[in-house]
This record gives structure tokens, C-alpha cells and sequence, in this order.
């Protein structure tokens, strides 16, 4: 029988990893009980390689301090990995020996994910397949739910303002919980499900301001008004505490943005912490980690969503056995030249080649953190 041979991408080599910090104002503010964001503090990564195949991420880095912070750590990693392959997983593993003594944890771990994101993004670049190909998937399209905005305002606004959101294309959203009391947080609920639709999803965060008595109560109070999720309902690290929860409340509860890794993950499932996970794209180990992280979802039968960086992620979804819910926010829409749009509920992937970023230098000039 004949065979025909398919041409392999070139091999790649890194050459040098460049980060640059831009503050992008925010089109809605998002208030949590941690606080209000304004600006998105991001960092963009340059990869390039000795072949001129580039590589291309972006980190959200929470502080201003983080986005100055974030690029002396790349320029330290450009040292450790300058010269070889293209090659995330054994990058990955180099990276983790080498910040065994200093740590790995916090924005090391943010750091490391960067360049992975962007390694992939140069492979798929050479081989001319986006992500979810390169991955042996399809970039096919993935609920999603609109993260922006509804922060702890009075419930009349935070109603209005759903509406706004589900009519930017989606039929979900999500509303951030803990207020100063179980009554301010119910009326907030009930406001925003009385004008939403019936068949729109309400999402709800708490970002980890309850104790576990407070939480165990709260979310009781709040079962039965039509919230799809209880997300942190308390410290993102206690999974017993967690797990009390969970036994105690009807409503599923959601965690998992602040896995440092997949060995969290793993320990909180093993805990019975959560319904529901979603990782954070950077603080999970990026695609190499999301990758481990979606099998450990998939053992254990627990349906995957994501947290933040919505461009990427919905390739990745794509390839995720348990496949839930795409968190979309639009903090790096400005310096993209092809933001992911999303309609009718669903976000759908970029189809060139990689990850499906590339920066609108304009906008990243303008936004240039000094």
C-alpha cells in the first residue's frame, strides 16, 4: 500500500522572551467585596524564536506592582530557557527545577504559564493549525457567560445592568456577592432575577468573603432564587471548609481560579470542595497545565469552566472533556487586533493560526505603563 508522508512544523528555538506592562481602562469597572478594579494592569509576552515564528500572551497581573513585577521575572526566564527548543512541556519541567529553592508559587507560577501560553502559540503558528487543532480538537463554539461589571452596587442598578450585559450577545451573568449582610445580598439576587429572563443563567461570586458559618448560612438563605452557581463562597484554600458548604447548601458551589497548579486542584477534589471548577489559565500552569487540569475534571466527573482570559481559554475548552462555562471578560479587547466575539450565548474561537492573539500596537503604545 502507498503511503504519503506529511511535512512536520520546523523545530523552533527560543530566542528571547520580551514582557511589556500596559494599564487598559476598563469599559466596566468591577467591584467585589475584596474592592474596585478600574484599569486591567496586563503583561504582554513576546516570544521570539530563531526561526521568526513568534509566540504570543497576555497576563493579567492584578497590581500595578504585578505588571512591574512580571516582566523582571521573564527577563530572568529568558536567561534559564534562551537557546532551547520550543518544547512547552520540557520548558515547563526545567522551569519548575530551577524555582524549586526560590519558589514557584504566586507570580513565579503566573511567570512560567506567560511563556507556556506563548510557546504554544509559536507552535501552532508553525504548524498553521489554531490551538484546539494543534490539540487534536475543533475550535467549536462554547457557552459563555458575561463576568463584567455587577459588582455590590444598590440592586436596582446591578438589574439594570444585567440586562446590559445579556444584550452584548449572552444569556448568562454573573453577580458578585458578599455585602455587608445576607439581606443586601438576597435583595441584590432577587432584583437581578425578577428583570433578567427567566431562561437567563445568574451566576453568583462571593470572592471568598465569608467565614464557613457565615457562608453555610448565606448560601441557605440564597437556595431556591434561581442562582446557578455559588462561586468562593469562603478562603479559596480551605477545601474543608469548602466541602461543609457544599454538603450543607442546595445551590452547586464553584471554585478553582486559584489553583497554584494542578496538585490543589487535585487536592480539593479529593476533598469534595466544589461541584464545579474553573481554573485560571495562568495560575493552573497555562495550556500545559489546563491540560493536566482537565484530565484531573474528567477523572473525577465534575464539569470545567474558566476563569478570565477568554481568548485563549475558548480554544482550550474546546479540548475539555467536561466543558461548562467560558468566563468572558473584555480587559484585553483594546490592545487585541481580533477580540473574541461572542453571540448568542456562545463564544466562538479564533480559527488562525495559535492561540489568536496579536496585539494592536496603537492601543498598547497609548496604554504603556511607564
Amino acid at each position: 500500500m502507498a503511503t504519503t508522508e506529511r511535512s512536520l512544523p520546523p523545530a523552533l528555538t527560543i530566542r528571547e522572551i520580551r514582557a511589556r506592562a500596559v494599564r487598559v481602562p476598563m469599559r466596566r469597572p468591577l467591584g467585589t467585596s475584596g474592592g474596585t478594579i478600574v484599569h486591567a494592569p496586563l503583561v504582554l509576552v513576546d516570544l521570539e524564536t530563531a526561526e521568526g515564528v513568534p509566540g504570543r500572551a497576555y497576563l493579567f497581573a492584578y497590581s500595578d506592582l504585578g505588571a512591574r513585577a512580571l516582566p523582571r521575572l521573564l527577563a530572568g526566564i529568558a536567561d534559564m530557557v534562551r537557546g532551547d527548543a520550543v518544547a512547552p512541556v520540557a520548558v515547563a519541567r526545567k522551569l519548575l527545577q530551577r524555582f524549586t529553592l526560590l519558589g514557584r508559587e504566586g507570580l513565579p507560577t503566573i511567570a512560567m504559564a506567560g511563556l507556556d501560553v506563548a510557546l504554544w502559540d509559536a507552535l501552532g503558528r508553525a504548524a498553521g493549525l489554531p490551538l484546539a487543532r494543534l490539540l487534536g480538537g475543533e475550535p467549536t463554539r462554547v457557552r459563555a457567560y458575561n463576568s463584567n461589571a455587577l459588582g455590590p452596587e444598590a440592586p436596582e442598578k446591578v438589574a439594570d445592568e444585567a440586562l446590559e450585559l445579556l444584550a452584548e450577545g449572552f444569556h448568562a451573568v454573573k453577580l458578585r456577592l458578599g455585602r455587608r449582610s445576607a439581606a443586601e445580598d438576597l435583595r441584590a439576587a432577587r432584583a437581578v432575577r425578577a428583570k433578567i429572563p427567566a431562561d437567563a443563567l445568574l451566576m453568583s461570586d462571593f470572592n471568598q468573603a465569608l467565614t464557613v458559618a457565615e457562608a453555610t448560612a448565606r448560601c441557605r438563605a440564597l437556595d431556591g432564587e434561581g442562582i446557578y452557581w455559588f462561586e468562593e463562597p469562603v478562603r479559596h484554600d480551605d477545601y474543608a471548609g469548602t466541602a461543609r458548604v457544599a454538603r450543607e447548601v442546595a445551590t452547586p458551589i464553584q471554585i478553582g481560579e486559584n489553583f497554584l497548579g494542578t496538585r490543589p486542584m487535585a487536592a480539593a477534589l479529593a476533598a469534595g470542595a466544589a461541584d464545579y471548577v474553573m481554573p485560571d489559565l495562568a495560575r493552573i500552569g497555562g495550556v500545559t497545565g489546563w491540560l493536566r487540569a482537565a484530565a484531573l475534571a474528567d477523572a473525577a466527573g465534575i464539569e470545567m469552566s474558566s476563569h478570565l482570559y477568554p481568548e485563549v481559554s475558548a480554544q482550550l475548552l474546546a479540548v475539555t472533556p467536561t466543558a461548562h462555562f467560558l468566563e468572558y471578560v473584555d480587559w484585553a479587547a483594546p490592545i487585541l487586533s481580533r477580540p473574541l466575539f461572542v453571540a448568542n450565548g456562545v463564544a466562538i474561537p479564533s480559527d488562525v493560526p495559535g492561540v489568536g492573539l496579536d496585539w494592536n500596537e496603537e492601543a498598547v503604545t497609548r496604554f504603556a505603563m511607564e
